[in-house]
């Protein structure tokens, strides 16, 4: 999975799935879903239905911190 480049990162919805997030951490699918299910995901992630989702505002604050 090639990880987000800074201009896609710039042109996410407001809230993304998992896969994107993990994409945008540069981590596996499977790790992030490892994650999520654990509540350890390193930034908010939402509960909707059987699937997951991350607010971009929280993704771009964890990436900016670094």
């Amino acid at each position: 999975m090639q990880p987000l480049k800074h201009d896609e990162l710039a042109e996410l919805p407001t809230v993304v799935d998992i896969t994107t997030a993990a994409r945008a951490l540069g981590l596996s699918r499977t790790y992030a879903y490892q994650l999520a299910k654990q509540k350890k995901f390193p930034c908010k992630v939402l509960r909707i239905g059987n699937s997951y989702r991350v607010p971009t505002a929280a993704l771009r604050a964890l990436l900016a911190s670094d």
